[in-house]
Parts: structure tokens; C-alpha cells; sequence
């Protein structure tokens, strides 16, 4: 079983950028198809990204492509979420998830698609 922890939240102004971590361990990170969600306050938990566990696929949510940038060190077992030019209502809990994946090149898009979940980390985007 994986377990998750992110980091990298934090307070930023309109315009800044923040790069959130995701450390994984209790298995080989390979072996799992990686995705960002994100909770603001009153709405539902939305994917943000997703990479396949080789790395060599990966998706980014439509309204946030050319801001946001998903990518991964299996060696570090970590994942990264690179966001620039944030806006305000990037405000929300940003999640990390993991599938387990028999073959490297699969891509996750839906929560009940993740087996493991992190605890989440406070994005405040102020204007």
C-alpha cells in the first residue's frame, strides 16, 4: 500500500507560481498512474493532471493547460505539479492520488480511478 504526502501549498499572489510535491512511499512509484484533484470550498473535487507511471503520458485538466505542468521522478518517488501565472480561483485543497497500473502507459482521469489519496495541501490564490 502507497502512502502520499504533499507539500508546497502555500499563500501566493495573483500571478506567482507554486510547485507542489508529491512523496510517495510503501511501493514502487512506477507502478502507479499519478493524478493531481483540487476541492475548492462548496465544489467538488476536480482532476487538475494525470501522468501515466512511466511518465510518457500525461494530461492536464483543459482550462488549465499552458499554466499548469504535471511531471514525475520515479527514482525520487516523487510527483510535481508546476503552477504558474496562479489566479484566485486556483484556491482549493490540492490532492495527490495514486492508481496501481499493471503497464506504464495508462492515464487515470476520474476519482474512483485512485486507490490512494493523500491529505491534501492549501493553495491560496490572493488577489
Amino acid at each position: 500500500q502507497v502512502q502520499l504526502v504533499e507539500s508546497g501549498g502555500g499563500l501566493v499572489q495573483a500571478g506567482g507560481s507554486l510547485r507542489l510535491s508529491c512523496a510517495a512511499s510503501g511501493g514502487a512509484l512506477s507502478s502507479y498512474a499519478m493524478g493531481w484533484f483540487r476541492q475548492a470550498p462548496g465544489k467538488e473535487r476536480d482532476i487538475v493532471a494525470s501522468i501515466s507511471g512511466n511518465g510518457g503520458l500525461s494530461h492536464i485538466a483543459d482550462s488549465l493547460k499552458g499554466r499548469f505542468t504535471i511531471s514525475r521522478d520515479n527514482a525520487k518517488s516523487t510527483v510535481y505539479l508546476q503552477m504558474n501565472s496562479l489566479k484566485p480561483e486556483d484556491t482549493a485543497v490540492y490532492y495527490c492520488a495514486a492508481r496501481r497500473t499493471p503497464a506504464g502507459w495508462v492515464l487515470a482521469f476520474r476519482e474512483y480511478e485512485y486507490e490512494y489519496w493523500g491529505q491534501g495541501t492549501q493553495v491560496t490564490v490572493s488577489s
